[in-house]
């Protein structure tokens, strides 16, 4: 998540550098042409070089929009994981019958461990979120992979802890249930189950009522759907119909500009051809820009610096719920480097 107020200059040029100068590259060579070379049957009226421009900033306009509900849904989504998750640890915590036959470092020992397995579920589920698809940007080699793989190895490396989901799991979860990680392709909805049984467990011991087990167990319903809303933005993408043509289209807008614009700027006369590159340039950029915000936002879960924060929001269920134990050796909120949170 980009945290800077306003618009930094670095992030700019590492989101759209590149395109910058191949939009400064084409622009000149058709203005040179068109001076040195006299080649003016190559420009075309600026009529439908604006129809075109307009249909494009209606397309850009809904992919936008779209992408846009896809991240605030999924901010959505680890809000309600936030509430829930401290609902759920106090109700564990505050829920006991005072039943004689159960000793009582038993029964912290057993809500304890319901607590750190949560946390494990939290790290772990945002650990399966990161892994890429393959129409992400960090997958696409070909269009640019590099340079989004290259983006993706930076913030880790500004992130001590962006990794260290292993530690994590190894730390908050038992050796047996931290050696069957590898034998479960989604071992977040494994955790899941097992509370379900570490609850039905207390209850058959009773250690909580019927009703306080249907409160849990209706909170873990809760994370099921949190982790299903949270799969369906990671699995299904955004449409390729709506964000291919918007992309096509964009292309070819910015290919016919300088076509259109060098030849209303050349009415005004030798100076003006020169003076209709950096109007091409401006408003070609303006144009790439809207597009690559829809492209990127479009994808909450990439490893970028437009995600959603999961870490930090990992971090500060992790801080609530060890405070909770009564834990007094806490981890350090996740704080913002370079103008990213993650």
């Amino acid at each position: 998540m980009i945290t800077t107020k306003y618009v930094n200059y670095k992030q700019v040029l590492n989101l759209s550098g590149i395109h910058l100068i191949l939009i400064s590259i084409w622009c000149t060579l058709i203005a040179v042409l068109f001076y040195f070379f006299n080649w003016h049957w190559m420009t075309i009226p600026w009529v439908p070089v604006a129809l075109i421009g307009t249909a494009e900033a209606f397309l850009v306009g809904f992919k936008n929009n779209q992408a846009y509900d896809r991240l605030w849904e999924a901010r959505k989504i680890w809000g309600g994981i936030v509430n829930s998750s401290r609902s759920f640890a106090s109700m564990v915590q505050a829920f006991d019958t005072k039943n004689e036959e159960i000793g009582v470092f038993d029964l912290e020992d057993r809500k304890k461990r319901i607590i750190y397995r949560h946390i494990a579920w939290l790290y772990t589920f945002r650990e399966q979120l990161l892994i890429p698809t393959e129409w992400e940007h960090v997958s696409t080699k070909k269009k640019f992979g590099n340079i989004n793989l290259r983006r993706n190895r930076l913030i880790k490396a500004g992130f001590p802890d962006y990794g260290r989901a292993p530690i994590f799991l190894h730390k908050y979860l038992s050796e047996e249930e931290y050696d069957l990680k590898n034998q479960y392709k989604n071992f977040a909805t494994y955790l899941i189950s097992q509370q379900a049984k570490d609850i039905n467990d207390l209850k058959n011991m009773n250690a909580i009522t019927d009703f306080n087990q249907t409160q849990l167990q209706n909170s873990l319903n809760e994370f099921y759907g949190f982790q299903g809303q949270a799969e369906r933005i990671k699995k299904f993408p955004s449409p390729r119909q709506f964000a291919s043509t918007a992309f096509v289209f964009n292309i070819l807008f910015i290919t016919l500009l300088p076509l259109g614009l060098v030849n209303e700027f050349a009415k005004l006369g030798d100076w003006g051809i020169w003076t209709s590159i950096p109007f091409c340039i401006i408003i070609g950029w303006i144009y790439i820009i809207m597009e690559l915000v829809g492209d990127y936002s479009e994808n909450p879960f990439a490893g970028l610096m437009f995600d959603v924060p999961m870490l930090s929001i990992c971090r500060t269920i992790e801080i609530d719920l060890l405070q909770m134990t009564g834990e007094t050796e806490l981890p350090e909120p996740i704080a913002s480097k370079n103008g990213v949170l993650v």
